[in-house]
């Protein structure tokens, strides 16, 4: 395999500055926290972000994820006598009402509904238990590997918990979702309230919504037990960021602060373009044809400002037709600190016909047998 560093074309590779190490730690007022690159998953920022502690109402972010997953949005999911008064936060459900499960979502997400997270829970899954054996399956799936799920909505329970990394993750897959994006970006909205002439007014209680620049969601959460807990989200100047705060007396300010000093630090760069041709290679049994390769996305990534990162294109030094346009070929990475912050496939450009003597008898022995 053939390694070519730092875009092959400059001798920055000569010149290549240390970076520093992708998860730095912070100092914090919160218990644990940490912040992740959204898009590659990278931890940027973290203390503590493996201690496994309990994340009040921030469960909702996985009840969420799994009702994206597996239910319909305009289906009617109805308040059953077990969703109907539980205790803490809710939107009032009555026992026997009806709302889409788009609406109990918005429910959920902004007030921080419990009877709506009750609800959404035997809708998906039946009953709350299997709901929750559900999430904790799910957490596993995606990498969580200090987190079980017992509740749909986060109320204290013994042997609920999460960290603050695990948290991230979660919210990193809900936040593939556009609907969810939607829902926790939005600051206010209204939805039915069955058997009145009015709509329920929902306020989401994450005023970084208003008050942080490029904030982009996403769920509070508060117990006694739990303290004050915040999954939070921005972008800016094409970095998106996601961070976690558990049990933190000041979240708010504290997610802010934690946010300034990620993109203070780093920064999102693009190295090489979609369609972009990485290299031009030979190919074998054909008359001296070669093909181009190209990048199948843009090969983009957070590293530290001020540092230079590597390119690495991992290819043969020979190809074999016939190739498909469109064939994966190899990849190409972007390294930061001896770690890859990016990966996109290379590609064929174009289809190349194998043209060799093996190849031409055949050619020529099915146009014969093809004579009438």
């Amino acid at each position: 395999m053939r390694r070519l560093s730092s875009l092959l074309l400059t001798l920055c590779v000569v010149m290549l500055l240390p970076l520093r190490a992708s998860a730095e730690e912070v100092g914090t007022s919160a218990l644990a926290c940490v912040v992740i690159d959204e898009v590659s998953g990278r931890v940027l920022l973290s203390h503590n972000a493996e201690a496994p502690l309990p994340m009040a109402s921030t469960t909702k972010v996985m009840t969420a994820l799994l009702a994206l997953e597996n239910g319909d949005l305009d289906a009617p999911v109805t308040c059953s006598r077990n969703a109907f008064g539980v205790p803490g936060t809710s939107i009032y459900l009555a026992q026997g009402e009806t709302l889409t499960l788009r609406e109990m979502l918005y429910g959920l997400m902004l007030s921080s509904g419990n009877d709506a997270a009750t609800a959404i829970a035997e809708h998906i899954g039946g009953s709350v238990a299997e709901f929750c054996a559900m999430m904790t399956a799910r957490a596993a799936e995606l990498g969580c590997k200090h987190t079980v799920f017992l509740t749909p909505h986060g109320l204290p329970c013994d042997g609920h918990y999460t960290t603050a990394h695990d948290l991230a993750l979660i919210a990193r897959q809900a936040m593939t979702h556009p609907e969810f994006r939607e829902i926790v970006a939005t600051s206010r909205a209204t939805i039915p309230w069955e058997g009145r002439s009015y709509d329920r007014v929902l306020h989401n209680k994450n005023r970084l919504l208003t008050t942080y620049e490029g904030a982009t969601g996403i769920k509070t959460g508060y117990t006694k037990k739990a303290g004050r807990c915040l999954v939070f989200s921005a972008e800016r100047d094409g970095m998106r960021i996601i961070g976690v705060v558990l049990n933190c007396w000041n979240w708010f300010n504290e997610a802010a602060r934690l946010m300034d000093t990620a993109f203070e630090r780093y920064e999102a760069v693009t190295l090489l373009r979609q369609g972009e041709a990485a290299a031009t290679l030979p190919v074998r049994h054909t008359d001296g044809a070669t093909v181009d390769v190209i990048l199948d996305a843009d090969l983009s990534g957070v590293v530290a400002k001020g540092s230079i990162p590597q390119v690495e294109i991992d290819l043969p030094d020979v190809l074999d037709a016939p190739l498909h346009k469109g064939q994966t070929l190899g990849v190409a990475r972007m390294c930061a600190g001896g770690e890859t912050v990016a990966e996109v496939s290379l590609r064929a450009a174009a289809d190349v016909a194998r043209d060799d003597f093996p190849a031409r008898w055949r050619m020529y022995w099915q146009q014969w047998l093809a004579i009438p």
